[in-house]
């Protein structure tokens, strides 16, 4: 069953729609069409109580603020593209760029602002919406006219699929993904210091204070980095290791994902609750980000504040300034071709 109904009014007058699917006593999930964003997601624990494991904003206003990338659908260029410059085909193309003097999640008017038009769809034993959005030749400076879509499906078992297409009338570059926030232990509950973490990577990306990576893929062996097997998150971030302080206090970094195909990339659990993600992909790379700039400014939902570590972000991507760097896994996408990709979360409790 997927139930719509309206979720607020942007200051233009224009309605924004929520629509809520998922199993009763189960995984809930509710979607916005402001940015085909993922709002809320209630979840039970090993006792069968239900929270809200998503941050988000405490209201449709917030989301066109400082909450705008909370749940977003981000593109036409997820992550960062430095100077907001990118090369295509011998053409030098300037995109839009936030004070930071680089592009970050497709410009300061991205995917994220968006008003999508949403669908109810179902697919065997799933439910869930499909949003589709067109974006026009030079949006935000990027080449092409590009249609884009996004799908959420949700099944009895608690596995929430996103699926992205997209296609493009001139050569373009597109990276899309997921900002969700993750609190596994609820919605405004707490920081995830208490979490345990797994990322299935031998390499990550180290950068530099602007968060743009420095160059090539670095181990992971023998620093915090290393998630092959699961650590506290808290136990991690409070190590003293510069990459780490360069990033404001804990991970904002692409960790470059083992093995191709939709394969795990990484493991999510709250001991005390029980509660579990399981993220697949069929991306190159996995953003992990551990809310290191909240500061009690945003409200969710719940009428708390998120302070820092108040969430975690699991953005499955391709890597970040991707355009500019010939040795990483390209993002370009041409006539003709179409543009996919698939993310997995499977939430379990135990």
């Amino acid at each position: 069953m997927v139930a719509q109904e309206a979720a607020g009014i942007l200051p233009d007058g224009r309605p924004v729609t929520r629509w809520t699917f998922g199993s009763r006593g189960g995984v809930t999930a509710e979607v916005l069409s402001l940015g085909a964003r993922l709002q809320a997601l209630h979840a039970p624990d090993r006792d069968g109580q239900r929270a809200n494991v998503v941050l988000g904003g405490g209201s449709v206003e917030d989301l066109l603020g400082d909450a705008a990338y909370l749940g977003a659908t981000v593109g036409r260029y997820a992550n960062r593209i430095a100077g907001g410059v990118l090369e295509l085909d011998g053409t030098t193309h300037r995109l839009a760029t936030q004070p930071t003097g680089h592009t970050l999640h497709g410009g300061p008017d991205g995917f994220a602002t968006r008003l999508w038009d949403g669908v109810p769809v179902r697919a065997d034993r799933q439910a869930g919406v499909r949003f589709r959005l067109g974006s026009p030749a030079g949006d935000q400076g990027f080449p092409g006219t590009l249609s884009a879509e996004v799908t959420y499906l949700l099944d009895p078992d608690g596995e929430l699929s996103i699926t992205y297409q997209a296609a493009t009338d001139a050569p373009t570059v597109v990276n899309l993904t997921n900002h969700a926030y993750f609190n596994l232990a609820g919605e405004g509950r707490g920081t995830v210091l208490d979490h345990l973490l797994r990322v299935e990577a031998a390499g990550y990306l180290p950068v530099d204070r602007d968060l743009i990576p420095l160059g090539p893929v670095e181990p992971v062996a023998g620093t915090p980095f290393d998630l092959r097997h699961a650590r506290r998150i808290g136990t991690l971030i409070a190590t003293d290791h510069p990459q780490l302080h360069t990033a404001g206090g804990g991970f904002d970094h692409t960790w470059t994902l083992d093995g191709t195909g939709l394969r795990r990339a990484a493991l999510l659990s709250h001991p005390a609750t029980g509660r579990h993600i399981e993220c697949l992909t069929t991306e190159p790379g996995l953003q992990v980000y551990t809310g290191n700039h909240f500061d009690g400014t945003l409200t969710g939902p719940s009428g708390r504040r998120y302070t820092a570590h108040a969430g975690i972000a699991l953005e499955t991507q391709h890597y970040p300034d991707s355009p500019n760097r010939p040795h990483y896994p390209s993002t370009v996408l041409r006539p003709g071709e179409k543009y996919r990709s698939r993310t997995v979360y499977r939430f379990t409790a135990g």
